[in-house]
């Protein structure tokens, strides 16, 4: 049933990209297009997209691999950011997978994986590392001419180590993870584990400082972000301290509340394994997932109740995000799948999509 509704759906998507239309092919109910980054089996870096049917839209070969994915609000292009410390961001027509442009960092940046394009279409910001002063978070503020990226400047983070940028739901005010950890150019290499000072940032798009929270334990890097519709904040995180220590490694900030940790059971905090890599809500259904890749889990919760709804073994879980009625969910050793929660008891289908070698993140459009 899964695979006859998503060829339906697959047909709709290729009558739009036949009358040609941008408007068309995102209108609603047709397939949604996954984009992501993946590595073939010798390494090579692509930029690629698939409807949920298992089509192949486009596989573009880049230089450098990439790590989360945004598209442009009006026009058939999305940008592709490098993952950490990459310095080449790539953007492309989702029509054809054609390459459009090369988007290299300034002097003495890197891209830390994550950008953002503002609703108007016209401004990018992206999270960047200054490595004359290594950890040093800025975002990275680039705007569109003649559909090109053209650096305009820059904006501090407040804080050191940013990874995801996101937009809070006025699409003005920006939220920021940043996740406390200094690195040199061209390194993964943590420099400051016993000083790291992980923070979530509410900004302006000026710059101007609306906000910042920490959590309660300093080796607690806050890595991604989720926001919802009503402005709820949930956030996922990457624990560098002891093996035996717990962590918090999902926290949520709602309206008018502080940032607090997200109610884990015990079991649920261990099977993750210190690590998360993506998370995403699904407004309608008010659910929250996460992927936690080094522990093999996927989960699912009420976002209103914390209520458990899934904990399934899912291999090197890395991208997930929300569809019309649950969440697709990428492998970087398995199948993709899909959760289907419109129900109590949540289904599960394989999707016709290649196994593994995907990235931590994926973006649909």
């Amino acid at each position: 049933m899964l695979r006859r509704q998503a060829l339906t759906l697959g047909g709709l998507l290729l009558s739009a990209l036949t009358l040609g239309g941008w408007s068309l092919f995102r209108q609603k109910g047709a397939s949604p297009l996954l984009l992501s980054a993946r590595d073939d089996s010798d390494g090579q870096h692509y930029a690629v997209g698939y409807r949920l049917d298992g089509t192949q839209a486009f596989a573009t070969r880049v230089g450098q691999r990439c790590h989360d994915v945004i598209n442009h609000p009006r026009l058939p292009m999305a940008v592709f950011i490098a993952r950490r410390p990459g310095t080449e961001s790539y953007v492309l027509d989702l029509r054809d997978g054609r390459l459009l442009q090369t988007l290299t960092s300034q002097p003495n940046r890197h891209f830390y994986g994550h950008a953002v394009i503002h609703k108007d279409g016209e401004w990018l910001y992206a999270t960047e590392n200054d490595i004359t002063d290594p950890g040093r978070g800025m975002l990275g503020v680039y705007r569109f001419v003649n559909e090109r990226l053209v650096h305009s400047g820059e904006i501090s983070t407040h804080g050191i180590g940013p990874h995801q940028v996101s937009w809070m739901p006025d699409g003005e005010t920006l939220v920021v993870a940043n996740g406390g950890i200094r690195t040199e150019a061209e390194s993964r290499v943590e420099m400051n584990l016993n000083a790291m000072q992980a923070s979530l940032v509410l900004m302006q798009r000026d710059g101007t400082l609306l906000s910042k929270e920490t959590l309660g334990q300093a080796m607690n890097s806050i890595r991604h972000l989720a926001i919802a519709n009503d402005g709820t904040i949930v956030t996922g995180q990457q624990f560098m301290g002891d093996s035996h220590e717990a962590a918090e490694l999902l926290a949520i900030k709602r309206p008018g509340e502080l940032f607090v940790s997200f109610p884990l059971a015990d079991n649920q905090r261990q099977a993750m394994n210190h690590y998360t890599a993506s998370v995403a809500i699904h407004n309608e259904l008010r659910l929250v997932a996460l992927t936690a890749p080094r522990g093999n889990r996927f989960f699912i919760w009420d976002l209103d109740t914390g209520t458990l709804r899934l904990d399934a073994p899912l291999a090197d879980c890395a991208g997930v995000g929300a569809v019309a009625d649950g969440f697709v969910v990428t492998s970087g050793q398995g199948r993709c799948r899909f959760y289907d929660c419109r129900k109590s008891q949540l289904a599960v289908a394989p999707l016709e999509l290649p196994a593994g070698l995907w990235d931590n993140h994926l973006h649909l459009v």
